[in-house]
């Protein structure tokens, strides 16, 4: 009798698979507020919650006398007390075996994360909106902004010269723009290119001897929204306001105006060695900063935002 071979019938072999130790990171700058920081070695941490500067206030000039000499003149030093109100953390927990099945990527990135995507983008988006929303500053009228129409630089140099006639030191202001507004510079900028060229490059980074910083529109705000959080399924972060929140097309800012303070800064991670209530890793973030502007020096900023 011959021997018959019969055909596979429905074998289903999976392929192996290879999983990188890679983290498809989330595109996003660092923190572009940054610039604005002050040296906490400056401020005097008044309590719990609060810091203080100096504000000093004298009278001017009077006429000599040759008789009696210098007309007294009053000299006040008082303390400004500026209250830190921003206090935001959030809690990750992280299985030990999910974190093992993810070739140890997540304990080792996700705070790395949370600070790149979440908190720096917050950061920036308050402290933009905390100094747009401050009484006093310059503001422009509000305007939309049309890339290759709108004459930017004619809208910057009105902005100079209110920042001139305001005594604003010229050296060491900072551009902060949109993408729109500095595309609208670059648009209204002539360039001449040598043929040989092969590198063409339109950048603009300083104008005016001002120093250009580009923020994206999602942190460009007049007034945001800080989500509360309460549940861990709740996406917290921050939005435009909806009421009173507009788009900012530029901002020039003296960073000699500006409190920017970083009360507290901390990023940990707890081993599963240390948790006691699950076989996790926990890795916890909490800052409390704020940012101000300070009372003699609000002409040290100028806003121009879009109508909408």
């Amino acid at each position: 009798m011959a021997n018959t071979v019969s055909a596979p019938v429905g074998n289903s072999i999976g392929l192996a698979q290879n999983y990188l130790p890679l983290l498809d990171e989330v595109y996003k700058r660092g923190a572009l507020s940054a610039v604005l920081d002050t040296d906490n070695a400056r401020v005097q941490w008044a309590g719990a919650d609060t810091v203080r500067i100096m504000n000093l206030q004298t009278v001017g000039m009077g006429s000599y006398s040759r008789n009696a000499g210098y007309v007294p003149g009053d000299l006040t030093g008082t303390w400004e007390t500026y209250k830190v109100e921003l206090d935001r953390g959030r809690s990750f927990l992280l299985d030990y075996l999910d974190n093992e099945e993810s070739m140890n990527i997540l304990a080792a990135q996700t705070l790395n994360e949370v600070e790149r995507v979440k908190v720096l983008p917050e950061i920036d988006a308050y402290t933009f909106a905390k100094l747009a929303g401050t009484a006093g500053i310059s503001t422009a009228t509000a305007a939309d902004i049309t890339v290759g129409t709108t004459d930017v630089p004619a809208l910057i140099q009105t902005a100079e010269q209110q920042m001139d006639e305001d005594e604003v030191p010229y050296e060491g202001r900072i551009l902060f723009a949109s993408p729109k507004a500095y595309a609208g510079l670059k648009a209204k900028i002539e360039r001449r290119i040598i043929n040989s060229e092969d590198n063409v490059n339109t950048n603009v980074e300083y104008y005016d001897d001002m120093r250009i910083i580009r923020v994206p529109q999602s942190r460009f705000y007049t007034a945001i929204t800080l989500a509360a959080a309460s549940a861990s399924s709740d996406a917290g972060g921050y939005t435009k306001n909806a009421t009173s929140g507009k788009d900012i097309n530029f901002m020039i800012v003296h960073p000699s105006a500006v409190l920017k303070v970083m009360k507290h800064y901390a990023p940990r991670t707890f081993n599963p060695e240390q948790v006691y209530t699950a076989d996790a890793f926990i890795m916890n973030f909490r800052y409390a900063a704020d940012a101000f502007v300070l009372n003699n020096k609000v002409k040290g900023i100028y806003l121009h935002n879009a109508t909408t």
